[in-house]
């Protein structure tokens, strides 16, 4: 913006339009002269007077030649790509657009910033091109996917030793980050080339930890989202009234940002407590009321409706989370608990999961609910034999859809045992002494995974380097002096070192939260946690049973035979 003054008009696609839309407001971009936002892809009426900004991502150049190639629609463009535009979109757009470009830039935000520490690359179907056994755009999935970690690292500043989880499709896009990141920093500044930073990348695959996505989980972000119909970070809901009503779960609702991490207990616990505190400050001071008393309170009012409006939602929410817990999930919990923790509250060895997993399979539960016991079930015995397996479907009443259980064979994970498959589980940190509720006593295993990365204690053997870091890294210790922009409270802890976490096929809010909590107790790291999308366990269900789908429908069987 600052590179076009007089321009009033900013033109996005789709992409940029959902990228801005996480990190600015309206009244952010009014306040840098910006008047007009249009979609690149609708029609507009012509402004032949005034300057455009463009911001959108390569793939929309043909939509921008459009503008300019018969009667140009504004008098120049100022046009911002998210990521390398290749030569021949460049090419084309100079042809048709060289003499009305003022400005031609490539600004590295190729993903999406969702949470303080959170990101994505906005590509659900990635999950499909990458463990479809009938893809045919993995490789260019995986490109893109590496593509997208180095606009992150970009914009970072950082330039990461690279390390990832021995498995297959780990490892060839640690291999293609790894070239990328040297290319982009030799292009970079060709005077000096940039030297590793102190941070790390690490990456791993979905198939490692296959029961953190599919268990119940309490604390109240990953509950809302499990447990409540939440589209696009939209909660929507009935007031007193009976009016339809709508919140954004994002960074700007402060009261979320303090409460998403919490267990529910916790959440029930604070927000009536914190509703008395606003209706205790929002009285009036005693004595008189004066004039200028009744200015102070008068000024108060729109962040004090603003508060308790937030607390209403959340109340409403969390309310709402506890009616779905009450039904079904209290009694589903114990048993997903001690079939993940292969332990019982006590802390004794669960001999028999089948005696664990019986009463659920009995009950009137749902049919997603019954296949996630059955798959904790499978998953605590690392296989189970093909006879086992038709009873369990049986048992469900799967019989026509039994892809939602065999598909994770697609992502490495053991379903039916064999002699060959049989494969150790890794060995877990003890966190008994740290445990508080007994519904929650399972932690994801990427917690276990950024803490020994930041104490430099994951074993090479199971998380080989692409690319060593800088010296020996020590997420506990190491400090840099790269930063360039303002600190606040949140930056502070940027002054260390930064572990960069990417799970291919899709991350849970469980463990976006083990950034937040491994980043607290550490302090000098900042966990940074990103994946192609954000799944909850039914979503993760229902991409695992399309895996079998063909990626077209529309041939006929001899010629599926054929192929």
């Amino acid at each position: 913006i600052t590179d076009c003054r007089k321009s009033e008009i900013l033109i996005l696609d789709p992409f940029t339009t959902k990228l801005l839309s996480t990190c600015c407001k309206m009244s952010d971009l009014m306040s840098e002269k910006i008047t007009i936002v249009e979609d690149l892809y609708k029609s507009r009426e012509p402004v032949p007077e005034m300057k455009a900004i463009y911001f959108m991502t390569p793939t929309s150049v043909d939509a921008f030649i459009d503008d300019f190639k018969i009667k140009p629609k504004y008098k120049g463009a100022y046009v911002y790509f998210t990521d390398y535009c290749p030569d021949e979109l460049f090419n084309n757009m100079k042809l048709y657009c060289g003499k009305h470009i003022r400005i031609c830039k490539e600004i590295n935000i190729w993903f999406m910033p969702q949470e303080a520490q959170v990101f994505t690359c906005d590509n659900p179907g990635a999950f499909q091109s990458i463990y479809s056994p009938h893809s045919q755009d993995k490789k260019k999935t995986l490109e893109t996917l590496a593509d997208q970690l180095v606009s992150l690292c970009a914009t970072l500043d950082e330039y990461p030793g690279v390390r990832y989880k021995n498995m297959e499709n780990a490892k060839i896009l640690a291999e293609l980050v790894d070239n990328k990141l040297a290319k982009h920093y030799e292009l970079d500044d060709s005077t000096k080339k940039k030297g590793k930073t102190q941070a790390q990348l690490l990456i791993v695959e979905r198939g490692f930890d296959p029961v953190s996505p599919i268990l119940h989980e309490l604390t109240y972000q990953a509950m809302a989202y499990d447990l409540i119909d939440i589209q696009n970070d939209i909660y929507r809901y009935k007031s007193k009234d009976g009016s339809e009503k709508q919140a954004f779960l994002n960074e700007d609702d402060m009261l979320w940002v303090r409460l998403r991490h919490k267990h529910i207990a916790e959440v029930l616990e604070q927000i009536p407590k914190m509703v008395k505190e606003i209706s205790a400050s929002k009285k009036k001071p005693d004595g008189k009321i004066t004039i200028n008393n009744l200015a102070q309170m008068m000024k108060k009012m729109p962040a004090f409706r603003k508060q308790m409006t937030e607390k209403t939602v959340h109340l409403q929410l969390a309310e709402n989370c506890m009616e779905q817990f009450s039904k079904n999930v209290e009694k589903l919990c114990k048993a997903e608990q001690d079939l993940a923790v292969g332990s019982d509250v006590e802390g004794v060895k669960v001999k028999d999961p089948m005696r664990t997993l019986l009463p659920v399979l009995l009950n009137p539960y749902g049919i997603y609910d019954k296949i996630r016991a059955v798959l904790l079930y499978i998953f605590s015995l690392n296989g189970t034999t093909d006879e086992n397996l038709s009873k369990l479907i049986q048992h469900v009443k799967i019989e026509d859809e039994r892809e939602f259980i065999l598909n994770w064979k697609e992502l490495g994970v053991p379903i039916i045992t064999t002699p060959i498959n049989f494969s150790r589980k890794p060995t877990r940190r003890d966190r008994s002494q740290g445990e508080t509720y007994n519904l929650s006593r399972w932690t994801p295993v990427i917690k276990d995974v950024m803490e020994d990365a930041v104490e430099n204690k994951l074993d090479t053997r199971d998380w080989p380097h692409q690319s060593e870091n800088p010296a020996a890294w020590n997420g506990s210790g190491a400090v840099s002096a790269r930063q360039k922009h303002k600190t606040s409270s949140q930056d502070e802890r940027r002054t260390g070192s930064r572990l960069i976490v990417f799970v291919i096929g899709g991350i849970t809010h469980s463990e976006m939260r083990c950034a937040y909590e491994v980043t607290h107790a550490v302090k000098s790291c900042e966990v940074i946690i990103g994946s192609s999308h954000i799944l909850t366990p039914n979503s993760l269900l229902d991409d695992i049973k399309a895996l079998s789908k063909h990626p077209m429908e529309f041939f006929t069987i001899d010629e599926r035979r054929k192929v």
